[in-house]
């Protein structure tokens, strides 16, 4: 079957204020982390700015901007120098008074191969994101990078097993979620603890019910009331965490994936063998009234 083995890079980090320092800071990051050998390089979540939708401010708009345009043009002609995958997070503006929490995927050549929009918009305390952003409507997305076929799903999109499902059908070899999730300050670490293993269960199940690698790259440090909870990490196709970050600490990791696990364990766990579309029409309903 090849070699089929990719070096992928987490860039977990805390944000400031000012839009330029971050994305100043995030290009040593990614050089930095394409130094340690990593091919694909994932950015947190609207990692250009602090978490903005911890409230309701027309003011934050301002940080939107056009996809592409001047920040996927930096990001293209690094990954170009570099010969790295970049997926980077950003706040849309699609058109007056339209806007998306999107992904952009640049190739190792520096190729804009296109976005991804996040489809589920959570509406929580904190998490004020159906304020600013327009579901998406560019469906689930697969890139063909140089290195893998890969998936971009975003954050609340992680809780959704049917996004995950479609996505892997559709080919990614790798799902890559994009996250800016965390505590509030007045919660009991038992709450944190049960709160952060259900975010790393579920991704790690969407690992296992598709045979895919699963990477979520979460933001860290203090902002307002909110402790971003870190602990990005990689699980194998079988929910095995090849690697976990820390919860308080900027971290640059490069862990080394193979694409080859993939044929591995879905011959031997055939769950797309088995799969019962038949008798899957319900799942289109809100819910099920007896």
């Amino acid at each position: 079957m090849g070699n089929r083995k990719v070096k992928i890079g987490l860039i977990q980090m805390s944000c400031v204020s000012d839009k330029e320092s971050n994305i100043n800071k995030v290009i040593i990051k990614i050089r930095e982390a394409a130094q340690k050998g990593a091919q694909i390089i994932c950015l947190q979540e609207l990692f250009a700015s602090l978490y903005f939708c911890d409230v309701e401010d027309y003011d934050n708009f301002k940080l939107a901007e056009a996809i592409p345009g001047l920040t996927t043009d930096i990001f293209s002609n690094l990954a170009k120098e570099l010969n790295v995958v970049i997926i980077a997070s950003l706040f849309e503006k699609r058109a007056e008074g339209l806007y998306h929490n999107t992904v952009a995927v640049l190739d190792a050549d520096g190729t804009y191969l296109g976005k991804y929009r996040k489809n589920h918009i959570p509406d929580d305390p904190a998490y004020y994101e159906k304020f600013y952003f327009t579901p998406g409507d560019l469906d689930y997305k697969v890139f063909k990078t140089k290195y893998a076929s890969i998936g971009t799903l975003i954050c609340w999109d992680q809780w959704y097993p049917e996004a995950a499902r479609i996505t892997a059908l559709k080919g990614a070899e790798i799902l890559f979620y994009p996250t800016a999730i965390g505590w509030a300050k007045s919660q009991s670490d038992e709450v944190n603890t049960e709160q952060y293993n259900a975010w790393q269960t579920i991704q790690r199940s969407h690992a296992i019910a598709n045979g895919v690698h699963v990477v979520s790259v979460n933001r860290t440090g203090n902002e307002g009331e909110m402790i971003f909870w870190g602990g990005s990490f990689v699980s194998n196709p079988f929910g095995t965490v090849l690697y976990e970050a820390s919860h308080d600490k900027e971290e640059i990791h490069v862990q080394e994936v193979d694409l080859n696990k993939t044929n591995e364990y879905r011959i031997h766990w055939p769950f797309l063998r088995d799969r019962r579309i038949d008798t899957y029409s319900p799942i289109l309903k809100r819910f099920i009234d007896e």
